[in-house]
């Protein structure tokens, strides 16, 4: 039998799809800047930029237009990436990583999913909780 050409096709869309990092990343990267008029990173920045940089009466014309110029900027980029995924490329738009106002620095949430040391007793807590009557403490009581 004879491969057709839409065998070739989906073959051709595969070796695209696989084995390939820096699309995951692209996609990740496409994702995150969609998400831009949500978390309002680029617009507060540019205003607080604005003004620590330029003054108060610039900060409410001339940060607040700049800000929103960015944020819609960085969506449309956004979508672009997610749509184009599959085709490695370099970043777009700069900086790569979502941008917050100097004034906020974005932790992890407090989740007992990630709190991986609560469980092995290096916090304070018991060392072995899944246990009944196990009262021994790392840090004492």
């Amino acid at each position: 039998m004879r491969p057709t050409k839409s065998l070739y096709a989906l073959a051709g869309l595969a070796v695209l799809l696989t084995g390939c990092a820096s699309a995951e990343k692209k996609l990740g990267r496409g994702l995150n800047n969609i998400s831009e008029p949500f978390r309002m990173g680029e617009l507060t920045r540019s205003y607080e930029q604005s003004y620590l940089w330029d003054g108060s009466d610039v900060a409410g014309s001339r940060g607040l237009i700049h800000g929103i110029n960015r944020t819609i900027g960085r969506t449309a980029v956004g979508a672009f990436e997610v749509v184009t995924f599959p085709i490695p490329s370099d970043p777009y738009f700069y900086p790569e990583h979502p941008v917050y106002p100097e004034s906020y620095k974005p932790g992890a949430l407090d989740n007992p999913a990630i709190q991986t040391d609560t469980r092995l007793g290096f916090d304070g807590s018991d060392i072995a909780p899944m246990f009944p009557g196990s009262r021994f403490k790392v840090l004492g009581d």
